[in-house]
């Protein structure tokens, strides 16, 4: 059986780290479009528009390219993620975000006046005699 060679796949998530992308249990590669699924340690699914998909990994390839994705996820993935999640933590807020923490230092903010509200209902007259 003729396999894929991954050779080319392992050399650019080892020397271009920053061409990968992993989103939903898939290995995306932008610059080609190629997503890599494993299933397995010895068994990855390429996912393309051409040709490439049409045949299968090798199992030692396979390994080896499971084996480079775990040293990318480790080593750049992971703390890009982090690194991301920590600036959004100190990102400004939104516009609905802003608004609903002034809505609340108001609502906090308020006492109520002591003149009577044009809402309650007015006393009784006092009939004259």
């Amino acid at each position: 059986m003729a396999y894929l060679e991954l050779a080319p796949a392992i050399s650019a998530i080892r020397s271009r780290p920053e061409e990968f992308e992993f989103a939903h249990n898939t290995l995306h590669h932008l610059t080609s479009r190629h997503r890599f699924r494993f299933l397995s340690e010895d068994d990855v699914r390429i996912e393309a528009a051409c040709d490439c998909a049409l045949l299968r990994a090798s199992p030692e390839q396979s390994r080896v390219f499971h084996k480079a994705y775990s040293e990318w996820h480790a080593s750049y993935w992971r703390p890009l993620e982090i690194n991301r999640e920590f600036a959004a933590h100190f990102a400004p807020p939104s516009l609905l975000r802003r608004t609903a923490i002034w809505l609340l230092r108001r609502l906090l903010s308020w006492t109520p006046s002591s003149k009577p509200s044009s809402l309650q209902a007015p006393l009784p007259l006092q009939p004259t005699v």
